[in-house]
C-alpha cells in the first residue's frame, strides 16, 4: 500500500515499530529522544536525517547553513528531554555535483553550532548518493535522575511555548515564491536555533515536552497522545514575531496558520502544572483538558483541530 493512502509517517512508525527487549531501554520509540540505562547514568540517543529536496534546497541555502540546521534540529531533540547532549555521529551523502570546498563548509556549519555546546563529532560515514543527505546521530545525558518525556501532560496544565513561532515556514515560503527582502525571517528557515539555554530551566517544573520541528499543532497532538490527554489552544496567544506576521500577510496567510502547521521552529513546547506556571520562561498558549481533543479557540469561538503540522508523506 502507498505510504500516503496507509496514513502517512506516523502511522507508518507505528506500524513498524516494537517495543525494546532489553531492560536497560527506559525510553524507546515514540518520543523526541530514547534513553538509555549506562551504569548510573541515563544517555540519550537521537538521530535525525536531512535530505536535499526535501529539508533544503541548494538554491538558497548555503553549505555552511545546510550544516547549521542539520547539527540544530538534532540538538533540539537533547533539549526536548532536559539533557546535555555530548557526542554526534556524522554520516553523509554526496552526490556527484559536490565539492571538497563545499564539504568542508558544511562541516564549518556541523562544527559552529556543535562547538556553541561542547558537542565533540567522533565519527561517520561518507559515502556517496543520488542527493546530498546528513544523518546525524547525537548521544547526550540526562542533567538529573528526571527525564521529560511527550508523556505526564495532566488535565488543569497550562501549555508554554518557549518563544516566536512561524518563521521557519514564512522564510521558507518566501524563498519559494522568490519574494525579495525580509532577510532576517529568511534566517529563520535556514539558520534556525535550539533552545538548550533555557531547557534546564524549564525541564525542572515541566511535566511534559517536545522540540516544534513538525509544526506546533503536530507537536502538541503528540504530547495529548503520549499522556492519554486534550488540550485547548488560544490562536491569539501564539507568540508570533512581528516581522512574520508582515511576511504572512504579504503571503496571503494567518500568521497563527504558519505556527501551528509549518515546522522547523525548533521552539519547546512544554506543559506545566498552572502553581508552577510563571516560574517558567515562555509564553501561555492554552491548557490541558480531560478526553483525547483538541481544540482551536479564537475570539470565544471553539472548534476542533482536525488539520495538524507537516508529514513528509501527506
Amino acid at each position: 500500500m502507498n505510504i500516503k493512502k496507509f496514513g502517512g509517517e506516523f502511522k507508518l512508525i507505528e506500524k513498524i515499530s516494537r517495543t525494546a527487549k532489553n531492560k536497560n531501554v527506559i525510553v524507546g520509540i515514540g518520543d523526541d529522544a530514547a534513553v538509555l540505562k549506562f551504569g548510573n547514568k541515563n544517555l540519550f540517543v537521537t538521530s535525525d536525517m536531512m535530505c536535499e529536496g526535501d529539508h533544503f534546497s541548494r538554491a538558497y541555502y548555503s553549505p555552511k547553513q545546510i550544516g547549521i540546521k542539520a547539527m540544530v534540529s538534532n540538538l533540539s531533540d537533547i533539549a526536548a528531554m532536559g539533557g546535555l547532549p555530548l557526542y554526534a555521529i556524522v554520516s553523509i551523502a554526496l552526490n556527484d555535483d559536490t565539492t571538497v570546498e563545499q564539504v568542508e563548509q558544511i562541516y564549518n556549519g556541523l562544527y559552529k553550532v556543535a562547538d556553541r555546546f561542547n558537542v565533540d563529532i567522533i565519527g561517520g560515514d561518507t559515502t556517496h548518493g543520488a542527493v546530498l543527505i546528513i544523518s546525524i546521530t547525537l548521544i547526550g545525558q540526562a542533567k538529573g535522575k528526571r527525564i521529560i518525556t511527550r508523556a505526564g501532560a495532566q488535565p488543569g496544565d497550562v501549555i508554554q511555548v518557549s518563544g516566536p513561532l512561524g518563521g521557519s515556514e514564512a522564510g521558507r515560503q518566501l524563498f519559494k515564491r522568490k519574494i525579495k527582502g525580509f532577510e532576517r525571517v529568511k534566517k529563520l528557515h535556514t539558520e534556525p536555533s535550539c533552545r538548550l539555554d533555557i531547557s534546564d530551566q524549564i525541564a525542572t517544573y515541566a511535566t511534559a515536552m517536545a522540540d516544534i520541528s513538525d509544526g506546533l499543532a503536530s507537536d502538541l497532538r503528540n504530547i495529548c497522545k503520549s499522556s492519554g490527554v486534550g488540550a485547548i489552544v488560544n490562536r491569539e496567544a501564539i507568540p508570533i514575531a512581528d516581522n512574520v506576521k508582515r511576511a504572512a500577510h504579504l503571503l496571503g496567510t494567518l500568521p497563527s496558520d504558519l505556527a501551528l502547521y509549518g515546522g522547523e521552529d525548533y521552539q519547546l513546547i512544554y506543559t506545566v502544572a498552572n502553581k508552577f506556571s510563571e516560574k517558567v520562561p515562555g509564553v501561555t498558549i492554552g491548557e490541558i483538558i480531560s478526553g483525547d481533543k483538541i481544540y482551536l479557540e479564537n475570539k470565544g469561538e471553539r472548534k476542533e483541530l482536525t488539520r495538524f503540522g507537516f508529514d513528509h508523506f501527506l
